[in-house]
């Protein structure tokens, strides 16, 4: 496939990179900062934007199978980068065509199963009202998504670890796993990848936990 990553230097950004590649797909990297992008190969096109403006990023999508955005906001004080710079990617597919988008938002902001245990409730209302600013900003990300005319996937994982890819994790189309509170940022790239041509996902949003 040909396929293009926005928020390519993110740590699940550079792994949806990665593992593309590796699986032997053609990928265009859009980042402001190619230095901060350490992944390299043959199939790999970077590309500098800072994402202010739909015309410019259009040949970055022209004619691509899917886009795949890890872009959100890496502290409480950037909240509001999600939905301006999704926007920006929604506005440059739409002007191209380009109806395949996955991206990355946060399980607090979907639903989560009811038969969940109390302390998992209890630790997810605690973390909702600490970046309260940030699943704003992902919800509003979320809607712009919802009234687009893209086959959307909006994937939801909880709190993010550093680990290697294992491919074993639990996913739940329209809801969460229950009692899921970890996964590898590698292992929510994985799965990105794997829902890229699944009809099941489209227009849906996907829990990803262990």
């Amino acid at each position: 496939m040909n396929l293009t990553v926005f928020g390519a230097t993110g740590g699940i950004g550079q792994e949806i990179v990665r593992q593309a590649l590796d699986a032997g797909h053609r990928v265009t990297a859009v980042v402001r900062d190619p230095a901060r992008l350490p992944v390299t190969g043959e199939r790999l096109e970077v590309v500098r934007s800072d994402l202010s403006d739909p015309e410019a990023l259009r040949p970055a999508v022209a004619g691509r199978d899917a886009v795949l955005s890890g872009l959100g906001a890496r502290r409480r004080a950037d909240a509001g980068v999600a939905t301006r710079l999704t926007r920006t990617v929604l506005r440059a597919l739409e002007a191209e065509g380009v109806r395949r988008l996955l991206v990355v938002s946060a399980a607090p902001v979907g639903p989560r199963p009811q038969d969940d245990p109390a302390l998992d409730r209890a630790v997810r209302r605690i973390v909702s009202a600490i970046l309260k600013d940030v699943y704003a900003d992902l919800r509003a990300m979320e809607a712009e998504l919802e009234r687009s005319a893209t086959d959307w996937t909006i994937v939801r994982p909880p709190r993010l670890l550093d680990k290697p890819v294992t491919g074993s994790y639990r996913r739940v189309v329209g809801g969460f796993p229950r009692s899921g509170r970890f996964i590898g940022r590698a292992d929510v790239a994985h799965a990105m990848l794997e829902m890229v041509e699944d009809p099941a996902t489209v227009k849906q949003g996907v829990g990803v936990a262990y």
